[in-house]
């Protein structure tokens, strides 16, 4: 089956953030927690090639900004020196995929003027560091998610499905439980009722957990309706009938027949779990401060000065929308349309 129009380009977009955020360390100049206090809510960083004079660099440049006389909040461009942009120079240490040590940024410039390609928050931090280290625990949150509620339901579906009776009663009234409710007030009921304060790196499992657990019910009985037809093909009874055990039956005839299923609906979890983590830190059930996460980022624009003056704070919402919609292109595009067989 050929991929309608837009779904590779969905496809490899979402790559390409995802591999940013993996790699967050090298693309983002600076630290997620380096704060410049002076340049609280600086507006994005201008890249020049003109200078004042009127000459053409070859090389980018940029001014630092410097806060009016008399004000903390207004910046405007020292022109008294030019700050050249370097490509692949040496900054502050961060660990590739968690294991290995480096310095080595994708660019950067003097320590005089720090860039900020989307502006500072209200400490000084640099907005797209924070964009791409934020994104570690927005996507895969979801990613992780998706994958422990579709291996719930996998299981869960299956040992219904394939042995009836008391245990898929049991199994189903359960899952009817789930979905009648609505999800996002069961997944704020159950995140309330655990602990707040906790550490960034324990909200980001307990979010996973939370989240997975809450979205078992419905490929559960998706892959229940596949393994009741399945566990009656002719092959399913040749085995049983050979003396195979239900474990290797289910695991070798019966489950590989719902992974279709369980693949869209992983499809269909990911950007939902994506954002129930963001709204979650969003209202502070989340990650908190000082880790990043969009949601936390959002949060800022609960103060109306920042939601009338600093758009650039706008920043994590427009990356939201451009991965749901990703998501949602390659949804329609690919998964909807795989043959059934």
């Amino acid at each position: 089956m050929s991929l309608r129009k837009g779904a590779p380009l969905a496809i490899a977009a979402l790559l390409l953030c995802h591999a940013m955020v993996l790699f967050a360390g090298f693309f983002a100049p600076y630290s997620p927690e380096m704060q410049y206090r002076l340049l609280a809510f600086a507006p994005p960083t201008y890249i020049h090639f003109v200078d004042t004079q009127g000459r053409l660099h070859i090389r980018p440049f940029m001014y630092r900004w410097a806060p009016l006389p008399g004000s903390l909040s207004e910046f405007r461009e020292d022109r008294n020196s030019i700050h050249p942009v370097h490509f692949f120079v040496p900054g502050g240490e961060y660990k590739i995929l968690g294991l290995f040590a480096s310095r080595m940024h994708l660019f950067g410039t003097d320590k005089q003027a720090p860039v900020f390609l989307i502006g500072t928050d209200a400490y000084g931090r640099d907005q797209f560091s924070r964009l791409l280290y934020g994104g570690r625990i927005s996507l895969f949150t979801g990613l992780l998610a998706a994958a422990i509620a579709v291996a719930l339901g996998l299981c869960l579906g299956g040992i219904a499905g394939y042995y009836g009776g008391l245990v898929d009663d049991a199994f189903m009234r359960g899952a009817e439980i789930f979905l009648a409710m609505p999800w996002l007030y069961l997944l704020l009921a159950v995140r309330a009722a655990l602990p707040l304060h906790i550490a960034p790196e324990q909200a980001f499992v307990l979010l996973i957990a939370v989240l997975g657990v809450v979205g078992w019910a419905r490929p559960a009985r998706l892959i229940r309706g596949v393994v009741l037809s399945a566990k009656q093909r002719e092959y399913v009874l040749a085995a049983r009938g050979f003396g195979a055990s239900d474990l290797y039956i289910l695991r070798r005839h019966v489950l590989p027949q719902a992974f279709g299923v369980a693949l869209n609906q992983a499809a269909l979890y990911i950007p939902q779990f994506i954002l129930a983590e963001v709204t979650l830190s969003f209202f502070g059930l989340g990650v908190s401060e000082p880790a990043p996460s969009w949601g936390n980022m959002l949060a800022g624009l609960q103060r109306y000065y920042v939601l009338e003056s600093c758009w650039w704070m706008f920043a994590p919402a427009v990356a939201l929308v451009a991965v749901l919609l990703a998501y949602y292109r390659m949804f329609s595009c690919y998964v909807l349309n795989t043959p059934r067989v």
